[in-house]
């Protein structure tokens, strides 16, 4: 087979035993390369569960190799995914990556790597999702892929042409919230992207994905998605850190079908439809305009206090 790409997870408090066990179900985790980017505590309170899963990660098997990087302080996501993919993709030409609350199909690494392949020198493709939401419209689609102006990070792959040629500072951000047609063209991968960058801008989010998404617009560029998503994410309302969205509207089924990979155009009917399931609503418009004015703690305390 073809030379594989490495896989890289990153984790922090939660237990990746089901990552592991999913993984170890590809026939191909024996001959694949295991990175494990490990963040260190924010505080007291967190570092018993970071401890504890560092000692569960000395004792993983069936890959061909397994690297652990164990930060001494806490990077936080965006830093840690930034310079990890960065320092992996210095020694290889490209990478699948995972974050600890997910569990992948049986065959996910045979797709991502046939997809790397697959799409190597096409470079309108910015990246693989092994994940896709439901989306109706794609019922009487006859493809076993399909592109998406945006990208995703629940399990993906890139090569390292792509992720070198990123603006992580977004440099034209000035030209560009001032342009309503750039605007709109970068959300019509949901309207939440606009706000996303925005808040990314002001410090009032940490967020490697929305640039990384960004940077793939401004690209004109995709993301090949599978119709049946090669993964889910497990990681609603447990330990996790970025996991206040509800759980409903993205949950799927994960598919072991085989896929067969073939030249794509952009289709109108998937855009639109990925838009809507994307695109805000109310209560998380509300969400963004108190984070950028002021007052979104207090919004989610009175909520709490609304559920007891």
């Amino acid at each position: 087979m073809f030379n594989l790409a490495p896989i890289v997870i990153f984790t922090y408090r939660r237990d990746i035993n089901k990552l592991i066990e999913s993984l170890n179900r590809n026939s191909i985790a024996k001959e694949s390369d295991l990175y494990i980017f490990s963040d260190g505590y924010k505080n007291e309170n967190d570092k018993k569960d970071v401890l504890e899963v560092r000692e569960r990660l000395k004792h993983i098997e069936g890959f061909k190799s397994v690297h652990l990087k164990l930060s001494a302080k806490n990077k936080g996501l965006a830093s840690s995914v930034i310079e990890g993919v960065s320092s992996i993709l210095q020694k290889y030409t490209n990478i699948i990556v995972l974050e600890d609350d997910l569990i992948v199909a049986d065959n996910f690494l045979k797709y991502m790597n046939e997809a790397l392949t697959y799409y190597k020198e096409n470079e309108k493709i910015w990246s693989i999702s092994g994940y896709t939401p439901q989306l109706d419209c794609l019922r009487n689609y006859n493809k076993d892929v399909y592109l998406s102006v945006r990208a995703s990070s629940w399990g993906w792959a890139t090569w390292n042409d792509r992720w070198e040629s990123i603006d992580w500072s977004v440099k034209n951000w000035e030209e560009f919230k001032h342009n309503k047609e750039l605007i709109d063209r970068f959300n019509l991968g949901g309207n939440d992207m606009y706000h996303m960058l925005e808040m990314q801008l002001l410090d009032k989010i940490d967020s490697w994905a929305i640039r990384w998404c960004f940077n793939q617009f401004m690209k004109e560029s995709y993301t090949v998605y599978p119709t049946e998503s090669k993964l889910k994410n497990i990681g609603f309302d447990d330990v996790g850190t970025h996991n206040s969205n509800g759980a409903s509207r993205w949950k799927n089924i994960v598919s072991n079908k085989k896929v067969v990979f073939e030249d794509l155009e952009l289709n109108n009917e998937i855009v639109q439809c990925f838009k809507k399931k994307y695109d805000l609503k109310f209560k998380t418009r509300i969400g963004y305009f108190l984070k950028k004015y002021g007052g979104y703690k207090i919004m989610k305390k009175i909520m709490k206090l609304g559920q007891l």
